[in-house]
């Protein structure tokens, strides 16, 4: 199947930025708004208390699988937004790193933010994405 995101890498921007800086998708297109995955497990506990790193891969996981209910994948998403609860940067780039691994390739816009709190109880880092598709 075709894909609906295109990647747009600019050749007058620093390369130093390790994501796409914009992403176009077709009128065609549909789009999915996912809510900010956190780093629950299925029975709503918060994981890897304390550790950036796990929690950034929970929330990938429980994007995937949001995004495969929604009938699109990683290679679907237009852009991220990732919100660590943190004053560090090492904390913040911890948690990107993890991010930015799980969607190799596929290295869509995003942004990174530091924020004061999150809304659950431990929780340290959530993801929102924005995916398009082609529906047959």
């Amino acid at each position: 199947m075709p894909r609906a995101v295109t990647l747009i890498r600019s050749s007058s921007l620093s390369d130093i930025a390790e994501y796409a800086y914009a992403s176009t998708a077709p009128a065609a297109a549909r789009l999915i708004f996912a809510a900010g995955a956190c780093p629950l497990d299925e029975a709503g506990a918060t994981v890897a208390v304390g550790d950036y790193a796990g929690q950034a891969a929970q929330c990938v996981a429980n994007l995937r699988t949001a995004l495969k209910d929604a009938g699109a994948t990683l290679d679907d998403v237009i852009s991220t937004r990732v919100l660590v609860a943190s004053h560090s940067q090492k904390d913040l780039v911890t948690a990107w790193e993890v991010v930015r691994d799980a969607f190799g390739e596929h290295d869509v816009p995003s942004t990174l933010m530091g924020v004061t709190v999150l809304g659950y109880h431990d929780q340290l880092v959530e993801l929102e994405a924005v995916a398009a598709v082609l529906d047959d």
